[in-house]
């Protein structure tokens, strides 16, 4: 036998391969595939970003229909416009914060379940 008939054997050198784990169930996945399970977790949020919004759409009105009342109570145009200008302004700026602080803790919350991030 001649060496030119004998195959050439060649070592092969690279990075050891490694098994693909199995893909995980992901959350985000069934979303994007918009199934009947990612379509209850949209659900979901828009209910509690829904429930924030009409507890705070409550509280205003409470507010905003006890106005009338205590204007009737006062008799003074000046007064009047104290109380409008007063006491009107710190219920809706507390009621703007919690609603967006709620709304982000709501959001913060899909996100962690749809990435699968344990909670702080």
């Amino acid at each position: 036998m001649s060496a030119e008939s004998t195959p050439r054997r060649e070592v092969v050198t690279g990075e050891p391969r490694r098994v693909r784990p199995l893909p995980r169930y992901r959350a985000q996945s069934e979303i994007d595939e918009q199934t009947a399970l990612g379509g209850a977790y949209v659900r979901s949020l828009m209910r509690s970003q829904l429930r924030a919004g009409l507890t705070v759409f409550a509280a205003l009105t409470l507010v905003a229909g006890a106005l009338p009342l205590v204007f009737a109570a006062l008799n003074s145009d000046a007064v009047v416009w104290a109380v409008l200008g007063f006491t009107t302004c710190p219920p809706l700026t507390l009621a703007a914060w919690w609603y967006v602080r709620r709304a982000e803790r709501n959001e913060r919350d899909f996100a962690r379940l749809v990435e699968d991030l344990p909670a702080p």
